[in-house]
Order: C-alpha cells, then structure tokens, then sequence
C-alpha cells in the first residue's frame, strides 16, 4: 500500500468530519466537536489549526494568561473558521490571565480541551480539564517529573472510560513509522540487538517580551527554563525515545546520561547537548545524542535499528527503510524523482493523529494514552537525573523519585 492509499483508507475509517451520535455529547449526525485551545502560542495554534481544517472541528472557546496572546490567536482562528464557513469565537468565550485554564474548563460550549502549555502545566491543566468532563489533547511531556507523572497516571484511572485523553505523540500516527514498526514487530530484521538515535536542532526560538529574568520573560520564553519545560530531553528529543519504546513495547531499565551548555549564551538553565545510553530489556542498548544549539539549522532526528538479520532506518526526513534479508522501502521515498527533495515522513502525521483522536470520541472508543505518555516521560526524567548526579540510574530508582520542580512564581501577578 503507497503512501496515498494509506491515506485514503485510513482517512475512510476514521469518518473523517462525520460525526456519530452515539456518543457521550449525543451529536446529531454531521456536527461537529466543539474545541477549546489552552496555549495560543506558536505549537498550540499551529496543532489547533490542523485539528480544525484535516479533523473537522469547531474552534469554540481560546484561553491563554497573556492578553496579546489571546487576541492573536482570536484574529486568526476567526480568520480559520471563516475559511470553513463557521462563526467567529465569540469573545465572551476567550479567557485570558491566571485563572484562564480553569474558565476555558468550566465553558460550557466546549467538548475537548487541547493543553498547549508549558510543560510544568501539562498535569495541573489535564486534571482541570478532565475533572470538567472534557475530552483532553495533551502535548507531552506528561509532566516533568515523577510526582507530576504519578498524579498524571491517577487521572488516568480517575477518567479511564469517562473522556478521551490523548498525548501528543503524532509521529506514532506517521504512515511510514507505523508501517516500518508493524514490519519490527514482525520480525523483519531478526532479533533486535542495538538501537541508535540522534536529534540535532536549531536553539530555541526566543520571545523578545518582558524584561530578561522577568517572570513574564520565563513564561514567555519556557523553553528556556528546566522547569518549566523539563530540559530538552524531555521537551524535543523525546519523540526519538518514544519511538523507541514504541519498538520496544517496552522502557529503559537503565540509563547513564551526560548533558552540558556549551554554546547557547541567552538567559536559562536549560542543557544544549545530551549523550545517553539507555538499557532495555534483554540488555539492549540505545545509544543517544542531541544538540540544541547549530544557528545554521542544521536539523536532524533519526532512530535506527541493528537486527540479527537488518538495519531498519527511521529519519524525519528521508528514506524510511530496511536494509538486509529483507529489505524494504516506504514507497513514496521509492518512486520520488532522482533529484526530488528528500520525503518528508511527519508531513501526515498530526492529520492522522488529529483525526484519530476526533473518531475516539465520536465513535465513543475512547483513548486513555496517558499511561504510556508517563513512561516515555519517565524514559526521559531517568537520563536527565543521570546527567544531574554523574551515575547510572535504575527505573526501580527513577520511579521512587521524590524530586519536585517548583514554578518559583506567583501566577496571580497575570490576572
């Protein structure tokens, strides 16, 4: 099956903009989920936006602590909904301030709640939102660090069967990831013996508001920050570990890590560069490495898997294949011209996962991905305290971690 086939029948399945009414909200037939966006920043609109025009959503309801933010994303979501002839937001549902999160909860014209914030809020805003009854789209990580990811796994099985709660790993809904990890799990390489990935990016990208140092300037700027983004572990290069879990079906048990800041000069605590192996079940290793700091843009993620029998290549953007016994090769990198540009394998991923998503909760088959979001969160938060102590450090240490981030402010000041 090509790449546009995969499409196609996946996209025929999910019932793409047809919603059921058998569902928890009893919508008629053709309407459409009524969704909230918490985060209007640069990710959080730009998933918004994808849910809205591939998944047939209704953007209802904006909240973010920042007024300016706030209008931003009202100018252009009105803008997106006139594209789909739908209503403009009407602004009595656009909240904004510290208690913005728990307004947009308590709104009674929304049906599901994408959590766009700094990761320190993932947890504190998924438990708002679900307690409200909302269905939850929560960009990872799951918290950033073990008590947030044990009162993470607690409202999982609070609402298990009462709301949808996805986790936004969209590269598990990628059409050539989900076809080369069917052919992993296979067997298609042989027994698998050693896993290696990298995740090279530009820095982070900096808001010039608010006074360096300043709160406003901290939560503008997250990415900036340990704790309030995790560190880049736990922020960006996650995705390459959740993929390999995801081949796995399993966490590290083990895991020794270095980190530093070696280039990056702008105000924060965050690392720019990680190395790490990472120890599986039946001692596999994952060798590890990441650099957030190439002002080239230089760009690279990539997992690659060592079989008995084959080498199975994963790139964001190139060939996504096996090479060995049994080779194989995603067919649009196959039948692209000599000099084509390279296949982009992420270019349907949030689609697919939006819609996915949408079906889960009109069909009434409602996902619970906050599990396995903790486990991949914790694969992460085990590297990073490795970097942070100088030792190998064990799953059985990593989950009996007490270790809480603070935010250091009060949100109050943005009222």
């Amino acid at each position: 099956m090509n790449r546009r086939q995969f499409v196609q029948t996946a996209a025929t399945a999910s019932g793409l903009m047809i919603v059921k009414p058998q569902t928890a909200f009893s919508y008629t037939a053709n309407s459409r989920v009524r969704y909230g966006l918490l985060g209007c920043g640069r990710r959080g609109t730009g998933v918004a936006t994808s849910f809205a025009k591939n998944a047939g959503v209704e953007i209802t309801a904006l909240a973010d602590i920042f007024p300016d933010q706030l209008a931003e994303g009202k100018r252009h979501f009105d803008a997106v909904n006139a594209s789909l002839k739908l209503p403009a937001i009407d602004a009595k549902r656009t909240f904004h301030g510290h208690e913005a999160a728990a307004a947009l909860a308590a709104c009674k014209d929304v049906d599901a709640i994408q959590i766009s914030t700094p990761p320190f809020f993932h947890v504190e805003h998924l438990d708002l939102v679900t307690r409200a009854g909302k269905h939850a789209y929560c960009e990872k990580p799951v918290g950033v660090d073990i008590p947030q990811t044990l009162r993470a796994l607690e409202i999982a099985r609070r609402e298990d069967g009462k709301v949808s709660m996805a986790v936004g790993f969209q590269i598990r809904s990628a059409p050539p990831y989900v076809e080369l990890v069917r052919r992993l799990h296979a067997g298609q390489i042989g027994k698998m013996a050693q896993l290696t990935g990298c995740y090279n990016a530009p820095p982070a990208v900096m808001v010039d508001r608010g006074t360096p140092s300043s709160d406003e300037y901290r939560l503008r700027n997250w990415l900036l920050y340990r704790n309030l983004s995790g560190d880049i572990l736990l922020e960006q290069n996650i995705h390459i570990i959740d993929v390999c879990n995801w081949v796995m079906n399993a966490h590290p048990v083990v895991a020794y890590a270095k980190s530093s800041r070696k280039v990056v000069q702008n105000p924060g605590d965050t690392s720019d560069n990680y190395e790490a192996v990472f120890t599986y079940p039946g001692d596999i290793e994952f060798s590890f490495t990441s650099t957030q700091f190439n002002k080239n843009h230089l760009f690279d993620a990539t997992g690659r898997f060592f079989g008995a029998e084959g080498v199975a290549d994963a790139p964001y953007v190139g060939a996504v294949q096996i090479r060995g016994a049994q080779p194989w090769l995603w067919s649009p990198a196959q039948a692209a011209p000599p000099n084509a540009a390279p296949a982009d394998n992420l270019a349907d991923a949030d689609m697919m996962k939006d819609r996915d998503f949408i079906q889960s909760i009109t069909s009434g088959k409602l996902q619970n991905q906050i599990p396995a979001g903790v486990d991949t969160a914790r694969s992460c938060i085990l590297a990073r305290k490795s970097a942070e102590t100088g030792r190998r450090i064990t799953w059985q240490e990593i989950e009996a971690d007490t270790e809480a981030y603070s935010l250091g402010m009060d949100l109050k000041q943005f009222g």
